[in-house]
């Protein structure tokens, strides 16, 4: 059956940019494809996969109206892959999905409705649980960053320490410590739904080391997120999964395969075009002169305590890196949360 789009257009563009993803994308049509909100569009791009993907992308396309299909003559890049689904959406709001994850029914639904509820929100998401190869819920855990703050500079100094595993304490002191590390999960905002005329004003994604840290950090520049309290977004944590391994410049050539002349892109230029996305993207943020100084010192005191480790940080815990197992009657359920799981064998 094919589901018609609402007339005007639809109102959210959810960008699905795949490669050789054959062994799950059919779980996530079906998650996305299966939720409660139906007004939006989901532009898929293969990136000149390999395997079945195409295959399974004409199939969907065929069966729902909402699916456009997009088929790269070449392998551009995971940055490029990205870039291109949004510049293909038309809808008011704009979000990424992952061709492995899996996306609770009403997680479009409770995105939309918070950004509807709360107009100065630029981005709208839910806790993330993380999931193995078999739909297992494997470890979950709340929401760690403060990025819901009316304050431009803490959500920036948030995000920053955060990425580093540091976060606030939860005493709400505002001193930072260090936080166990919860393996694929830390926060997953570069997932949640955005409102798209905020995306066109910052830059796009890049292809250099950690720069979907660069966008993020830069949304948040521009507004608070929202943050549903309830498992609504499975990351899936396998060996296949991209960008996991490798050297810097292994995941940079992933991103883009020009990024492979190592005389044009030797891996110092490819952290140091990291660290100056941070200070571009305070330089191009609207802040006020006294936000943006906070942000620059914040900034500094991160850079120095990287370079000199100087922050005092508390010894590794007890299987620091590793996912933790999910408790007996631990309320995360992939069957009851995501569409097309509840006849599945996991």
């Amino acid at each position: 059956m094919r589901i018609p789009v609402e007339g005007g257009g639809p109102r959210l563009s959810v960008g699905l940019p795949v490669y050789n993803g054959e062994r799950y994308l059919e779980q996530t049509l079906d998650s996305l494809l299966g939720q409660s909100y139906e007004n939006f569009e989901l532009i898929v791009s293969d990136n000149a996969s390999t395997d079945g993907t195409a295959s399974i992308c004409r199939r969907y396309e065929k069966q729902d109206s909402r699916v456009r299909y997009f088929l790269q003559p070449q392998n551009i890049g995971m940055a490029p892959n990205h870039n291109f689904v949004f510049q293909q959406a038309r809808g008011e709001l704009f979000k990424w999905a992952a061709s492995d994850d899996l996306y609770g029914r009403d997680l479009l639904l409770r995105c939309t409705e918070a950004l509807d509820e709360h107009p100065e929100v630029v981005l709208a998401h839910s806790w993330t649980a993380a999931i193995d190869s078999a739909g297992n819920v494997t470890q979950s855990h709340d929401y760690p960053l403060a990025t819901d703050s009316p304050s431009a500079p803490r959500r920036f100094r948030s995000i920053l320490f955060g990425g580093s595993g540091v976060f606030e304490s939860p005493e709400g002191d505002g001193r930072l410590t260090r936080m166990p590390s919860n393996g694929i999960l830390r926060a997953c905002d570069e997932y949640g739904v955005i409102r798209a005329d905020v995306m066109r004003r910052i830059a796009p994604l890049g292809s250099y080391h950690h720069s979907d840290r660069i966008v993020v950090l830069e949304l948040a520049l521009h507004g608070p997120f929202h943050i549903t309290p309830d498992w609504l977004y499975f990351r899936r944590d396998h060996p296949d999964r991209a960008y996991k391994a490798g050297s810097v410049r292994t995941r940079c050539e992933t991103l883009d395969p020009r990024r492979a002349n190592r005389l044009l892109h030797p891996t110092a230029r490819l952290v140091a075009e990291y660290m100056w996305g941070y200070a571009a993207a305070i330089r191009r943020a609207p802040l006020s002169a006294a936000d943006r100084r906070l942000c620059y010192r914040y900034l500094a005191q991160w850079v120095m305590d990287r370079g000199t480790a100087r922050f005092s940080r508390p010894g590794p815990a007890p299987g620091d890196g590793e996912l933790a197992p999910v408790p007996a009657g631990h309320p995360v359920s992939v069957r009851e949360a995501v569409a097309g799981q509840q006849d599945s064998p996991l």
